[in-house]
């Protein structure tokens, strides 16, 4: 029979996972080790290799966790049954509230990912890209228009690249908050989408 885990066993994950996030954001995945790993999480190196196999591990679990929760976000919202105005802009509150408190496993989603095997590597864009397919499912239900011009992928990824960057600069404790900025983003979209026509140039 299996041993049954500690009580503590998912929070000490967790801080695992987050100081593997945090060391792999400022010193980089290659550069950093698993004692340095294990220092920054309060375990010894033997109860860091009882959570993970390696480095690599640790590093797949960090990218796949992060979409996973961006998913759910997107099926939380799903679920509100919201019209499509307010369903966007709830999309982006979310996802903007949700980098606040994951800038680290962010930067390890954008920069990383290129290490992981090709298995995990595929399934991590593949979460990507559903969640992308969701931001575009939500521009088509505002404008139908341009989903038959098939532009309203290439605006979610307009969107995306309003929100997907801001851990490069946006700084906590500054007088600028994600929810603020998530509230001027959707601003920005909506004021704008209003001129983005159907048909190209001729």
């Amino acid at each position: 029979m299996a041993r049954p885990r500690a009580a503590t066993y998912g929070d000490t994950r967790e801080q695992i996972l987050a100081a593997a996030a945090r060391l792999f954001a400022t010193r980089g995945y290659t550069a950093t080790t698993m004692n340095e790993v294990a220092a920054a999480s309060g375990v010894s190196k033997a109860t860091l290799y009882h959570y993970v196999r390696d480095k690599h591990e640790l590093l797949a679990m960090i990218a796949a966790g992060h979409v996973a929760k961006l998913e759910a976000l997107v099926q939380d919202v799903a679920a509100c049954g919201l019209p499509a105005e307010p369903h966007l802009r709830e999309l982006i509150r979310r996802f903007m509230q949700a980098y606040a408190g994951a800038q680290h496993q962010h930067r390890v989603l954008t920069e990383d990912v290129r290490f992981l095997a090709e298995d995990q590597r595929r399934a991590v864009v593949d979460g990507q890209r559903r969640v992308v397919a969701a931001f575009a499912d939500a521009v088509a239900a505002l404008r139908p228009d341009l989903a038959a011009a098939r532009l309203e992928r290439p605006l979610a990824m307009l969107l995306f690249g309003m929100i997907n960057w801001t851990f490069t600069w946006l700084r906590e404790g500054g007088g600028l908050t994600h929810e603020r900025l998530g509230a001027i983003v959707a601003d920005l979209f909506f004021g704008g989408l209003p001129a983005v026509v159907a048909a190209g140039p001729d």
